[in-house]
């Protein structure tokens, strides 16, 4: 299998953490997102033009969260995406939360402070800053409060919603998101930090 990546993308991270936790190689395709034939070829495997994408043979999948859980498949006896209805479902919700509420909060602050300038789109705009603080807090007082009685997101055991949730946070000290009053959060994301699929995706943000 082969994965369409960038270093920097977190959701791409995300992924990349899954298949590095359940002990899956995968051939790295890094794609240059500032490259045009990059970006045309990234078109050609996804019509969002969005990373990561992963190739198994014929089969293109897009949506990082799509591929956690089918690399997830790959795997009998894997404890990361349990198979009972129940259990399963709840990695689900934070799958899902993750791609709809907290990503897109974080990816505000993100563009505004990071990627913006980086791209040549100017200064940021102090109204989005704000916008974004107050979107990821409304997601951190949710996070914080479940992660108060919980040791991982789903329990007492890691899964997919871990690398999910905490992807984005690979940004934390670069765009400086305002999550210190969150201790549980930040308990969390230590443990997360502690992991080898963590350590083994770091890439030099400024951030853990």
């Amino acid at each position: 299998m082969r994965l369409y990546h960038h270093p920097m993308s977190s959701n791409a991270r995300r992924a990349l953490m899954t298949a590095i936790h359940l002990g899956l190689p995968l051939e790295l395709a890094e794609v240059d997102l500032m490259n045009a034939d990059d970006r045309r070829r990234l078109g050609e495997l996804n019509p969002n033009a969005k990373l990561p994408v992963l190739a198994d043979g014929d089969f293109l999948l897009w949506e990082s969260c799509a591929i956690m859980q089918y690399l997830a498949e790959q795997v009998p006896g894997q404890t990361v995406y349990p198979s009972a209805p129940q259990a399963r479902a709840d990695v689900n919700r934070w799958l899902f939360w993750a791609a709809q509420h907290f990503s897109p909060a974080i990816a505000v602050l993100a563009w505004e402070r990071a990627w913006k300038g980086m791209t040549g789109n100017g200064a940021a705009d102090p109204l989005e800053e704000a916008r974004g603080e107050h979107e990821l807090h409304a997601c951190a007082v949710v996070l914080d409060a479940h992660l108060a009685r919980r040791e991982w997101l789903c329990g007492e055991a890691l899964s997919l919603a871990d690398f999910a949730v905490a992807a984005p946070l690979m940004y934390s000290e670069a765009v400086r998101l305002p999550l210190a009053p969150y201790a549980h959060i930040e308990a969390w994301y230590a443990r997360v930090r502690q992991l080898p699929a963590w350590q083994q995706t770091h890439v030099d943000l400024g951030a853990g």
